[in-house]
């Protein structure tokens, strides 16, 4: 764990530079904008270790998977967002001597995201050679306002006279870190390049995404704007201005530079490059301070509803807003075609695709702090991928319009590389369709339900009643061969958490039929006909399963187990292990962790979370007590379920512990893997942690309820939820709860139990 992050309620701050963590850093201080997203890689040239990362939505490469034994079904590819060109270099030297804080001397350093207004800011003081000094003042942000623009204000202040080179440029020439074969992925195109300005085309292999890059740059001098001619360059995949300025001593040198990203999935190809042009001369018509203006304006508005507010504890606080602000940055919900990423824009690891933490983690973050259309795009995008997850189980031999959703997508095939989560890990079905339950039950939107739901319950369904099989032995139903959530136990029998989604679907697709057919039941007709769904045979079928399934469980402690033959390993607590053991994932060989009891993630619990309500609070504490301790949490997604379930049961201490894991586990590097990209979607656990865990939330029937307490050493807390087109303030504070009414109209809800009416606050 790394502790160099400066507390601040508002700003992630680094002071002094330590390459070591520089990687680290870049991940860090990314932005984005939901278009578009920049690690936070210097402008200047860097000779260190880093990794470069200017990524675009929706633009995607079908690496081949690279596997030594194929297997029938296998996918074809690994899909992975590219890192696109490079928009925000500028190459800097005084007297031919090139700035490079790798090989520089740098005795000041400061680097600042400053999440209440979306920007980046960077101060640095270094030494060229013969002790010469220059101050280095940065500032940029991605746009969220004119989401295809990004902005740099670059100046230097040298102690000294010289000649000074500043070269601004685009360069498409990039790779990506886990590339097979070092294999790059652009095509150059097209490009055009003028003084002050330019752009290049790009082109993806195989897919053919097209993105235009482009700039456009202003220079000032102490203050003042110049006129300049730049010497260009044009060569493959790059573009260049060369700027030439005789400088003084203390003279301060600007360049403002304008970059944009347009894809074709936004643009026609052919106007890619006039479009380009529009695009940047409406931003250098804003300028540099209107546009960070409108970029303060813009996040204001983000935070209004978003925000959680904790008085007396710095570490949490900035914690809780650095997961809000990176969710905030990566997904709008303005567009259904895209979704959420694991890493987000903020590094390559797992693709950039779309896994099951969106359903799972990501859905309640929106259902409650955004506008109900984005909560339903999620839910759209994978009704739009419904025939290629049917599709994707035909190609494992299932029948009859069984839908098995991939566990990585970006366009609905599966294109995950190891088969013991591409065939096994179907657990992900399961929150997909939970998710729909769960946005209906909090929104009441049961139209979606005829439109696009039913169709997919089914699918689903369908798959689950073809993946269980009857076993003479056990008289019951059975699921042979899963890896559940937690991924530290592959090819498994009977995992209790696959269990129990796959008997929640069934029934709760019944449920949903039933509704169709009484309030649509033309749209019920056409649907079932569609699909050939034989309703009085299929139903039967699914009848005897959930009446037969299988379960494990262990009478003598009163616990359902994880899977078959769990309690034949040797039960030893994760407060035993050596600290020189963790994480398991970096020290100890596959084999061993395989044969070992240690969790790396919810998985009995995850289901108990879940489906709470059907569980009496001996039953979730005696499974919770004996999993807890073997758990790992070296996934991302694990800490967030264990804190509100610990807030649930009243360990309060423990509670507090998971969020604090989850809050600032980037921050913290709790997982020594943040220099590979930020956890983005289980950022929406930490919001859970507070909202669901502290806060107590819990959406019953379609009714609302708090149940709140307050961590010992927090002085309050207050958050917001839109709940059903209301709005509520909620501050928890010690002896003291007020829950207000922001909304035009009376709001019921449920506190500790009983049954509130709450008038409107925001009348009169």
């Amino acid at each position: 764990m790394k502790q160099y992050i400066k507390p601040d309620e508002w700003c992630i701050i680094e002071e002094g530079f330590n390459p070591s963590h520089n990687q680290i850093s870049e991940s860090l201080f990314s932005i984005g904008n939901g278009r578009m997203g920049q690690r936070a890689n210097f402008e200047e040239n860097y000779s260190g270790e880093t990794l470069q990362g200017n990524y675009v939505a929706g633009v995607y490469y079908p690496d081949k998977t690279r596997v030594g034994w194929w297997k029938n079904g296998y996918p074809d590819y690994f899909a992975k967002v590219l890192n696109a060109a490079n928009w925000i270099g500028i190459d800097v030297s005084f007297d031919g001597e090139q700035v490079d804080l790798a090989r520089c001397k740098v005795t000041d350093f400061r680097r600042v995201l400053n999440m209440k207004e979306g920007y980046l800011k960077r101060e640095a003081t270094v030494e060229l050679s013969k002790g010469r000094k220059l101050a280095i003042h940065s500032t940029r942000f991605c746009s969220i306002v004119d989401d295809e623009v990004g902005v740099i204000r670059y100046t230097l202040i040298p102690q000294f006279a010289s000649k000074l080179m500043l070269q601004p440029y685009v360069d498409a020439d990039v790779v990506n870190k886990d590339s097979n074969y070092d294999e790059k992925f652009w095509i150059d195109i097209n490009r055009n390049v003028s003084s002050g300005q330019g752009w290049l085309i790009a082109e993806t292999k195989k897919t053919g995404f097209q993105v235009c890059t482009g700039m456009l740059v202003e220079l000032y001098i102490n203050g003042t704007k110049v006129d300049f001619s730049a010497k260009t360059d044009s060569r493959e995949k790059y573009i260049s201005n060369t700027l030439e300025v005789n400088v003084n001593a203390g003279d301060e040198i600007t360049l403002e530079k304008f970059g944009a990203n347009l894809s074709s999935e936004n643009h026609e190809k052919a106007a890619l490059g006039k479009n380009c042009e529009k695009v940047l001369a409406a931003a250098a018509k804003k300028g540099f301070d209107q546009m960070i203006a409108e970029q303060a304006k813009a996040w204001e508005k983000k935070w209004e509803n978003s925000d959680i507010i904790i008085e007396g504890d710095v570490s949490a606080q900035q914690g809780i807003r650095f997961n809000i602000f990176q969710l905030h940055q990566t997904y709008t919900g303005e567009d259904e075609r895209l979704n959420i990423g694991p890493k987000g824009f903020t590094g390559e690891k797992y693709g950039g695709s779309t896994y099951w933490d969106t359903e799972a983690y990501c859905l309640p973050f929106y259902l409650s702090t955004a506008p109900q259309q984005v909560a339903r795009n999620l839910l759209v995008y994978r009704y739009k991928h419904l025939q290629k997850a049917i599709e994707n189980a035909a190609k494992l031999g299932f029948k009859n319009g069984a839908a098995l959703y991939p566990m990585v997508t970006m366009n609905g095939e599966e294109c995950h590389n190891e088969w013991e989560i591409t065939f096994e890990e179907i657990h992900r079905n399961g929150a997909i369709a939970y998710a729909i339950f769960d946005y209906i039950n909090y929104t009441g939107d049961e139209e979606y339900l005829s439109e696009y739901g039913l169709e997919v319950l089914i699918g689903i369904s369908r798959f689950w009643a073809q993946r269980v099989n009857w076993s003479a032995e056990k008289q019951r139903y059975v699921m042979l061969g899963v890896t559940g959530p937690n991924e530290y136990e592959n090819n498994v029998n009977n995992n209790w958490y696959t269990l129990k989604m796959a008997a929640w679907t069934l029934k709760y697709t019944q449920e949903a039929m039933a509704y169709v057919k009484k309030h649509d039941s033309k749209k019920y007709k056409e649907l079932t006909a569609a699909i050939s769904f034989d309703e009085k045979k299929e139903t039967a079928q699914w009848n005897d399963i959930l009446e037969k399934l299988y379960f494990p469980e262990d009478k003598q402690r009163g616990i359902f187990l994880q899977q078959d033959g769990f309690l034949d390993k040797e039960i030893i607590p994760v407060k035993d292990l050596s600290a020189a053991d963790r994480p398991l994932n970096q020290k100890w060989s596959w084999d061993r962790i395989l044969r070992s009891c240690y969790i790396k993630q919810a998985d009995t619990l995850q289901g108990i979370y879940l489906f709470e309500d059907e569980y009496d609070l001996g039953t979730i504490k005696r499974n919770f007590d004996f999993y807890e301790p073997l758990t790992v949490h070296e996934s991302s997604l694990s800490p967030c379920v264990h804190s509100i379930l610990a807030a649930k049961l009243g360990y309060e201490d423990k509670a507090y512990e998971m969020y604090v894991r989850t809050a600032r586990l980037d921050l913290d590097d709790y997982n020594n893997d943040t220099e590979d990209g930020l956890h983005i979607t289980s950022m929406a656990g930490t919001w859970m942690s507070v909202v669901k865990g502290f806060g107590g939330l819990r959406v019953r029937h379609g009714e609302l309820y708090l149940d709140p307490f307050i961590p010992g050493k927090w002085k309050s807390y207050t958050f917001k939820i839109g709940f059903k087109g209301a709005l509520l303030d909620i501050r928890v504070a010690k002896g003291d709860i007020s829950v207000t009414n922001l909304s035009e109209k009376p709001v019921e809800i449920y506190l500790y139990g009983e049954k509130r009416v709450l008038e409107s606050a925001a009348v009169g």
